[in-house]
């Protein structure tokens, strides 16, 4: 339980989000209204109800830092963006439910970015899926990073 007495608990958010996406689905099925999403830009990720959209972090910015750097260190500065926004947005990491990775050359890369991932989601980690990228719009970005947390 939380300080304030409401429960953080991931399945209670994510039986939540279900709940709701199943009972908007019964309602569009009757309802000859066209559906649009109630969606706010929560200052960087884009939030629906209780839940936050954060996408296309990249794992380098030439303006942040001179060399691109290897899969760890781009790995950390994505998710070091990635927190800051959560926590500006009013979540946190601990609160992110799903991690989606594009990773160049997976092979080389999949070690060095598990390992500064490891770093910032040391206990309810949330599920996590990767494919391979042949690159970005960046030459020596290694990595994008999306997620989706919850707020109260």
């Amino acid at each position: 339980m939380a300080e304030n007495g409401r429960s953080n608990s991931r399945r209670q958010a994510i039986r939540s989000a279900a709940l709701v996406l199943a009972a908007g689905g019964m309602a569009q099925a009757q309802s000859t209204e066209a559906w649009t999403p109630k969606k706010a830009s929560a200052g960087g990720p884009i939030r629906s109800g209780h839940l936050l959209f954060l996408s296309g972090i990249g794992g380098w910015y030439p303006e942040r830092r001179a060399k691109p750097g290897d899969a760890k260190q781009q790995t950390a500065d994505a998710l070091t963006i990635m927190k800051a926004s959560l926590e500006k947005a009013g979540s946190s990491l601990d609160n992110v439910l799903k991690v989606q990775v594009a990773l160049v050359d997976p092979e080389k890369n999949w070690e060095p970015m598990d390992e500064a991932y490891n770093t910032f989601f040391t206990k309810n980690r949330p599920v996590r899926s990767y494919f391979g990228s042949t690159g970005f719009r960046r030459p020596g970005q290694l990595l994008q990073i999306d997620c989706i947390a919850y707020v109260d």
